[in-house]
Formats: C-alpha cells, structure tokens, sequence
C-alpha cells in the first residue's frame, strides 16, 4: 500500500497555500486552488507506482485521473462530500490515500464536527471492508491489521480533527467580528438616540417659547383681527410640540448633552486624568445652535476618552474655529513609543458614535493616525 506523508505534510501544505492565497488576491477560491495544486503534488510522488504496480492505469491516464480528483478540492468549501467520495474511490481503485486527507479536513472544516466525525467513521468502516473483504488490496493481505490500521487510524483522525479545531476557530473568529460589528450599531444607535433626545429639549423649549409667546399675543390683540391668528399659531406649536413628545417616547433620565460651556470643565476633567488639553476656541462659537454645540462638545469629550485610553500623558491640543460658513473642530494629540502589547489607537465605537453626530448634522469627520500623532478633525455647516 502507498503510504502517504503524514497529517504534519497536509497542514504544511494547506496553511502554506493559505498564506500564499492571501498574499496572492486574499480569495478564497486562490485558496483552494493552490490546496488542489498542494495535494496533486503529493499524489504525483506516486505516479510511476500507480502506473506499474496498482492498476492498468499508463503513465498519462494515471496523471489525468490524480489531476480529475484533486480537482474536487476547488469546490470543498460548498461541496466537500465530493471530494470525500473521490477520495473514497481513489482509495478502492488506487490505494491511494492523500486526497482522503484534504477531504476529511474539508469536511470537518466547513461542515463542523458532526460531519467530520461521521465521514471519519465512514472512512475507517470502508478501509477495514477493503481489508478484510477484497481479494489483494492491495499489499495489505501481507500485513498485519494492527499495521494497516496504525496507518489508516491516524491519517483520517488527525485530518478531521484538524478540520474541526479550525470550524470552531472560525465560529470564534466570526463570532467576535459580529460582536464587533454589533458594538458599533449600538454606538450609533445610542447616538441617535442622544441627538433625538438633544432635538426634544432644544426644539421643544422653543416651541414652548413660541406657544407662550402666541397665547400672550393673542390675549392682548383680543380686540384685533388679528387675535385668532395668534390662537391658531399657538395651537400649531402644541400640536407641534405633542408631536414631538410622541415621536421621542424614550427620553429615560439622562440630561441634554451639554454645550461649548461644558468644554472647560471637560479639559480639567482630562487634566486630572492625566491628559493635559490646551482649549483654543473661536468667541464666534458660543453663538451656534444648541445641537450644534452639543456635536462640539460629543467630539470633543470622544477624542479625550481616546486619548486618555491610548496616549495617556500627552498634552491633546483642541482648536474650535469658524471658518467661514463652515465650523472646524481638531482635536490631535502625540503618541508615546508604542511598547510590547500596547494597543494601538483604534477608530472603533466610539468614532462611529462621534460620525453619527457630525453626519447628523450635515458635516463630516476623518480620524488619521501616524507613526506619532493621532487626529480627530470635524467639520460642520455653521447656519
């Protein structure tokens, strides 16, 4: 019988091909392939024994037969079952046993363990019937079967195990990439739900500004023509305003974010923390819109949080200009030497929260790293 390499040779080849892949197109169909090309270079170690020991098979027939199953490999990842009845049938007809390898890995791989262990047994339950039932397969009658099954054991075990260990490594790693990915929606669903609830206490005060204002209006032009035009505007800003508390029905306990006022406290709040700010703002600040400061204020206490995560130490600078029509906000501060294990200055979250705001309210915001410097720059319609 054709003794293939060992499991060690199918994981050096697979992981191989798999490195290759990526660096070749990152694709998952380069990976198989250069997993049949893997796999097809091993069997044709046993080209010219296939061609005069095992079977009629000439030279050339026998490659094109090896290249037909090895082929089988391109479509593991949707079909591995075909594959595994190749290698099946290769094993009956060829005694040969690599492609069983990279099939039972494929099965375990992308059908998990259930299937792995099941074509596992099928395997071994098909070579002992060869074994024990069909006259001269092929050397095996001259060898013991503790011999036999010391080689066949080992091969199908150790490639569906290694199968199944990488399923459960990719559930894992899927699994914390939706977690990831789970993490940001509910950052930015917390920040609409924060910019809803800034719109209510905003919006709403005006509107009860405005109804107050309507309802005093409407008492003094009483004798007026004018007296029922101030009624309706009155009763159109608490229909408005009943609207609004309707279509913000969660507004649980937290306050309204606070405004370019707050700024002061937040720099001396990092500076206790050990981030040091140095606050340069335009006096034409303090005359935007309360949603509008309120966005200033989020982006700001964002990149402080950040800082005082990855930077912690270093002065962060904070500059808040008008610039023209356009409001630009820059928060930037150094990075130390990154040490062993230090991680490094993530745009996770929290800068999905702080693009949710901004876009919000029609602006933008891009967030650049270097080898030294970190940089959250904002920028907002200031009307």
């Amino acid at each position: 019988m054709h003794v293939k390499p060992a499991l060690s040779a199918l994981h050096r080849v697979t992981a191989s091909g798999a490195r290759l892949a990526r660096g070749w197109s990152g694709s998952p169909r380069a990976t198989d392939a250069l997993t049949a090309l893997g796999c097809l270079g091993l069997t044709a170690i046993d080209l010219p024994g296939l061609a005069a020991a095992d079977n009629s098979l000439t030279g050339a027939s026998a490659a094109v037969v090896l290249a037909l199953g090895c082929a089988t490999l391109l479509v593991r990842r949707r079909m591995p079952w075909i594959s595994y009845l190749a290698a099946l049938l290769f094993i009956g007809w060829l005694h040969e046993l690599t492609l069983i390898q990279f099939a039972l890995y494929s099965v375990g791989r992308y059908r998990g363990r259930r299937a792995g262990v099941l074509a596992t047994l099928g395997y071994l339950a098909f070579a002992l019937f060869l074994f024990c039932c069909v006259p001269g397969w092929p050397e095996a009658k001259h060898e013991s079967l503790s011999g036999f099954l010391g080689i066949v054991v080992p091969i199908g075990v150790l490639a569906s195990a290694v199968g199944i260990a990488a399923y459960r490594h990719d559930l894992v790693a899927e699994l914390n990439e939706r977690r990831a990915e789970a993490a940001v929606l509910q950052a930015v669903q917390q920040e609409r739900t924060s910019v809803a609830r800034d719109v209510h206490d905003f919006v709403g005060r005006e509107l009860t500004l405005l109804t107050v204002r309507s309802e005093v209006l409407s008492v003094r032009s009483r004798e007026t023509s004018y007296a029922k035009d101030f009624e309706e505007l009155a009763d159109t800003a608490r229909r408005a305003h009943l609207v609004l508390n309707e279509i913000i029905v969660q507004r649980g306990e937290r306050a309204s974010t606070p405004g370019v006022e707050g700024l002061a406290a937040l720099a001396e709040e990092s500076g206790r923390a050990g981030s040091p700010v140095r606050l340069a703002m335009d006096p034409e600040v303090n005359g935007l819109s309360p949603l509008r400061q309120a966005a200033v204020y989020r982006v700001v206490q964002e990149c402080l949080t950040n800082a005082a995560k990855h930077a912690g130490g270093e002065t962060v600078e904070v500059s808040i200009a008008a610039d023209g029509p356009r409001l630009r906000i820059a928060v930037s501060n150094a990075l130390p030497a990154r040490t062993p294990g230090r991680a490094p200055v993530s745009a996770g979250s929290g800068t999905a929260s702080m693009s949710e705001r901004v876009r919000s309210l029609g602006g933008t915001l891009t967030a650049t790293r270097t080898e030294d410097s970190y940089e959250v720059v904002a920028t907002l319609p200031r009307g």
